[in-house]
């Protein structure tokens, strides 16, 4: 007998890949009328590039240690704890004018000593005062008597290490005087001011966190010359 279906299903097996390629290519046919594909299914729409913002400057303080370039302190004029003497209740400051010496009185018979700039001939003065104002790193306006002596001098200065009252001051009573830096350090240990008191940046630094608005301040007359052979403690 004839088997028709197994003519027909051999038939169709061989049909069928036939049918497949032509499909295939029937489909790579279409494709290639409608045009290549795009390489990304998708549009990327070019964004603007953002402004890159400066870096804010920081602003560094100046530091009142910051003394590199000053010049080295005799070991005398450097500040040490020694032995003194006095009557005087702790926390006082005495001047001695004379030795450029700026005592800092801690009770026991001793006291932190700190080396000086204090007033040129005809500038010194004696007497008491108090502290009356304390300022960090203060303005300068130079009083009418020394404009008057040196007319070049600027009439107001920003606090700042460019300041002759360096990096603190301490002023003293009602009077145009004051305890303040300096930023000429070798000027410690000299008669050079119009009559005020000067220390390096970091002594004035180191006394002003010492004393408060109303400490007692003792200026001995140049004249009179204190006993300059203290015991150095430390």
């Amino acid at each position: 007998m004839f088997n028709s279906h197994f003519i027909v299903g051999k038939h169709c097996r061989r049909i069928a890949p036939a049918a497949a390629a032509f499909a295939i290519g029937l489909g790579f046919a279409t494709l290639a009328q409608a045009g290549p594909l795009p390489l990304f299914p998708f549009t990327l729409t070019p964004q603007p590039i953002p402004q890159m913002q400066p870096m804010p400057q920081m602003q560094v303080a100046p530091s009142p240690d910051d003394e590199s370039n000053a010049t080295q302190l005799p070991a005398r004029l450097r500040r040490q704890i020694v032995t003194y003497a006095t009557h005087e209740a702790p926390g006082t400051i005495i001047i001695d004018t004379p030795n450029t010496y700026l005592y800092l009185i801690t009770g026991n018979g001793r006291a932190i000593r700190y080396g000086i700039g204090v007033g040129r001939d005809g500038f010194t003065w004696s007497g008491i005062q108090t502290i009356s104002k304390k300022a960090e790193w203060p303005n300068w306006t130079p009083p009418a008597e020394m404009i008057a002596r040196q007319p070049y001098l600027p009439r107001f200065m920003a606090g700042g290490p460019g300041n002759p009252l360096g990096a603190r001051a301490m002023y003293l009573g009602g009077t145009v005087y004051r305890i303040h830096g300096t930023n000429a350090p070798e000027t410690i240990g000299t008669h050079v001011s119009s009559g005020c008191i000067r220390l390096t940046n970091a002594d004035v630094t180191d006394l002003y966190s010492r004393v408060n608005v109303g400490t007692k301040v003792i200026v001995l007359p140049n004249e009179r010359r204190a006993d300059n052979s203290r015991t150095i403690v430390r």
